[in-house]
């Protein structure tokens, strides 16, 4: 009798949340970076728990993939578990927030708020009382079942610091001028940078670059230094807006180089994954943000998808003269 073999693949073995539950911890366990990688591009078309399906390989995800993908474990097991919580009359929807509260990441200094936070259920917010001053109030966040909530802890988890010195000043700017229509110059740079900012460590010519939107100078003519810079990216709403990868999508970028505080820019951006790895940037992130530093809304436009090796196009230095994505600094 003939016998017909195909190349293993474990992803014909996902079928079921436990199974992704499972593969994801033994990986997890293991630490193996190659590995994660590879599991990430293995569950980046499975749904979890009613969420749209996320591709951890993606680059710019690189420092919240293992905090990510431990995420994603946590929901496929609470997703397997819900016929027989259910037949013993239990509740046990999967929750953003339970899983977010079982993988903390463990801060390795004070912060101004109860570090690592808590998750809590939207429901937990009072209607009176706004996002930013209970979080100040309790240490607790307000999580929805969503991707946006989803990488809002992710961050949470990363920058702890960052993180919490925006939800202090946040917090005393509501306490200072209530909660209005109008935000208020602190305020709205603090939303802007929350939701979609990101960090540049790069080379002064880069840095130069950027500032003048030479677009051409900064990802054709000076690629090559590339190599010994990092894009880190702090908004959760930008992460969740790539999800669907668009050319056009923008990050605010914060015009801090950072210089004195890393020597090696590629060094840093090779150890993001780690559980630590973020730890020194975020220090120095939380430092920086002040009132009168934010107040005069210090960023600076970068569509992503021009960093190379982000996106496959964008090794044709024509995908660069888009200029209704990559615009020239305005004159006058």
């Amino acid at each position: 009798m003939k016998h017909t073999t195909r190349p293993f693949n474990v992803v014909n073995y996902l079928t079921h949340p436990h199974d992704v539950a499972e593969y994801l911890r033994q990986v997890l366990a293991d630490g193996d970076s190659a590995l994660l990688a590879a599991a990430a591009g293995d569950i980046a078309h499975v749904p979890i728990a009613a969420l749209p399906p996320v591709d951890w390989t993606q680059p710019w995800l690189a420092p919240v993939r293992r905090a990510g993908l431990t995420l994603v474990a946590g929901l496929a097991q609470a997703a397997a578990d819900v016929p027989s919580a259910a037949s013993a009359g239990v509740n046990a929807a999967p929750s953003v927030a339970d899983a977010l509260n079982a993988s903390p990441l463990v801060c390795s200094v004070p912060c101004p708020v109860p570090c690592p936070v808590q998750f809590v259920p939207q429901h937990s917010l009072p209607p009176s009382e706004a996002y930013e001053a209970f979080i100040r109030r309790t240490g607790q966040v307000p999580t929805r079942n969503n991707l946006h909530d989803l990488f809002n802890g992710l961050v949470w988890q990363r920058f702890p610091r960052a993180k919490a010195r925006l939800n202090v000043l946040q917090a005393a700017e509501i306490g200072r001028q209530g909660v209005g229509a109008v935000r208020g110059l602190v305020r709205d740079a603090i939303t802007v940078f929350d939701e979609n900012g990101a960090l540049l460590l790069a080379p002064p010519a880069l840095w130069q670059a950027l500032l003048a939107r030479d677009w051409h100078a900064l990802f054709v003519t000076h690629r090559a230094m590339w190599t010994n810079a990092t894009l880190v990216l702090f908004g959760h709403a930008l992460m969740e807006q790539l999800v669907v990868p668009r050319k056009n999508i923008t990050a605010h970028v914060l015009v801090e180089q950072f210089s004195s505080d890393f020597e090696d820019f590629a060094a840093v951006g090779q150890n993001l994954g780690a559980p630590d790895g973020l730890a020194e940037l975020d220090a120095a992130l939380a430092t920086r943000l002040t009132p009168e530093r934010l107040a005069g809304k210090p960023f600076t436009p970068l569509p992503v998808l021009g960093v190379p090796g982000w996106w496959p196009a964008n090794a044709d230095p024509g995908f660069y003269a888009d200029t209704s994505v990559f615009r020239p600094k305005r004159t006058g």
